[in-house]
């Protein structure tokens, strides 16, 4: 499987990194945290680790740990607007539960 981004989600990361002016790509990951169990996390990367996966979507690096990456297998990130927000979201076939508050979730 994979990790992939939608056109949009692709076009705000993209955005991100060239205002930034620099970074090699997306780092996403999972942490222990809520009331679910785990939150997803997202920075941008400046360096590879010799344990990362890297999957490349629209020309941008996607890179995850190998803790995170069982969690993350067939994730797909998309951008929305809804109203004033504005944010990225994860669609994750591995979840099995988020909680209320859509912080985090379990698989």
């Amino acid at each position: 499987m994979a990790i992939t981004l939608t056109d949009t989600a692709a076009e705000r990361v993209a955005d991100f990194l060239a205002n930034r002016g620099k970074g090699i790509g997306l780092r996403l990951g999972v942490k222990t945290t809520g009331c679910s169990g785990m939150a997803y996390t997202m920075e941008f990367a400046d360096e590879l680790e010799e344990t990362d996966t890297v999957f490349e979507d629209h020309d941008l690096k996607i890179i995850i740990d190998p803790k995170s990456l069982v969690y993350l297998d067939g994730t797909q990130l998309d951008f929305g607007k809804e109203g004033l927000n504005e944010g990225f979201k994860f669609t994750n076939p591995n979840e099995s539960a988020r909680c209320g508050c859509g912080e985090s979730f379990t698989v």
